[in-house]
């Protein structure tokens, strides 16, 4: 019998590129405090893979405690500098973030955690450097209005399958991993455990 298979987020990103891949699964948002959970792990000097890894397993065990069979959740953070950012919550707030990127490199890291049955089984973090262009302002501003408040939705304030791959000089690591998802190691896990075919 083939289980069931969960993914604990509403990130049409997400949502896409298992659907692409061709997997049988659910769609569940996780409701979870991230911004209270993050400041949490800040205030006590966690690391960056700390907390992506925690992000990514509160939201997988929300959705398991619901749902039997496989859940993945999911989170990505976005380190530059040391410091670490999570998303702009306004247009205002994306222009800043921006300007502080711009001209540096900073690092995208993924994480998955998968649930068996209410139980953390697997995890992962996938890690991308991002080579940021020293963009003017007066291109920053037609960015912004060009593509409004659909890059809220991502860490870094860009969608690198779209417009935003225009603030790159380059880019190192795995294409999902920069769109926030490990997808081929979380592909490869479940094929060992029989889930999809091998």
């Amino acid at each position: 019998m083939t289980q069931k298979i969960t993914l604990a987020s509403q990130s049409m990103a997400r949502i896409a590129m298992l659907k692409s891949a061709g997997i049988d699964f659910t769609a569940m948002p996780a409701k979870i405090d991230e911004p209270a959970i993050m400041g949490a792990l800040l205030a006590e000097n966690a690391t960056p893979n700390d907390v992506v890894d925690t992000l990514a397993e509160f939201k997988a065990r929300r959705v398991a405690s619901k749902q039997a069979g496989f859940v993945i959740g999911c989170d990505q953070i976005l380190v530059c500098e040391k410091k670490i950012y999570s998303k702009a919550q306004t247009l205002d707030e994306a222009r800043e973030k921006l300007r502080a990127l711009r001209g540096k490199s900073h690092q995208l890291m993924s994480a998955a955690v998968i649930f068996e049955d209410g139980e953390p089984v697997w995890r992962t973090i996938g890690r991308a450097q991002l080579f940021m262009r020293d963009f003017s302002d007066a291109y920053l501003e037609d960015y912004l209005n060009g593509c409004g408040s659909e890059i809220l939705s991502s860490v870094g304030c860009y969608l690198l399958e779209k417009e935003g791959v225009n603030l790159f000089n380059r880019v190192q690591g795995d294409y999902f991993t920069v769109l926030g998802f490990p997808l081929l190691e979380v592909l490869a896990y479940l094929r060992t455990r029989g889930v999809i075919p091998s």
